[in-house]
């Protein structure tokens, strides 16, 4: 409901002489493409220990996969990336989106881009 409101006062705004940009990132399949090498930096970076990061990515990388081709088994396949939904690991993909939400946090204390607020008394909205 927010981000509907945020988008109808971008798109009625008549003041101002720069325009309002939104982004709307699909991440449906971000399960799946989760990179293990950002999943443990990201872990690092917010202060987890090394030892929880080192069990997290053990839990995360012994995975590997055998398929059969013609009945024979071809294999094992073991995939780089990838949090599988349903896993009790699949928790781990919002410590990767908090990663995101820093990163954006951080280009905006810098100035390059800049939150939207729709009256004097709301907050300032810079992603949702």
């Amino acid at each position: 409901m927010a981000a509907i409101e945020l988008v109808h006062y971008m798109k009625s705004k008549v003041s101002g002489n720069k325009g309002d940009v939104a982004f709307k990132l699909d991440i449906t399949k971000a399960y799946d493409r989760i990179d293990w090498n950002y999943l443990k930096c990201v872990m690092l970076k917010m202060g987890f220990s090394q030892q929880w990061v080192k069990w997290i990515m053990m839990c995360v990388q012994s995975v590997d996969y055998s398929v059969l081709v013609n009945i024979e088994a071809v294999g094992p396949i073991i995939p780089c990336r990838g949090l599988r939904q349903g896993d009790p690991l699949s928790h781990l993909f919002i410590i990767c989106a908090e990663g995101l939400s820093s990163l954006i946090r951080q280009v905006e204390a810098s100035g390059t881009i800049h939150g939207v607020k729709i009256s004097t008394n709301a907050p300032i909205a810079l992603h949702l």
